[in-house]
């Protein structure tokens, strides 16, 4: 068994609106020097599987679903 964590995040100089809001809504709130927020998806998926088949099943999980190529980085990290 193993666990995995799938991290996507928008690529630089893709607009980011959420982030974007977060962030002027916490400036709004009173909360000080925050210079930036970014929204992050993560997922924790458990799989019955070794660790190495694990990372590449999460990696085919992004290219297949998860991700947007054109928009979105990822990485997979095995627990």
């Amino acid at each position: 068994m193993a666990v995995i964590d799938i991290r996507i995040d928008l690529k630089k100089g893709v607009a980011d609106p959420e982030g974007n809001n977060t962030k002027k809504t916490l400036e709004s709130l009173g909360f000080k020097g925050v210079t930036d927020v970014k929204a992050v998806k993560v997922f924790e998926i458990s799989l019955d599987m070794p660790a190495g088949e694990a990372k590449k099943c999460g990696e085919d999980m992004c290219v297949k679903l998860l991700a947007n190529p054109v928009i979105h980085n990822f990485s997979v990290t095995v627990r």
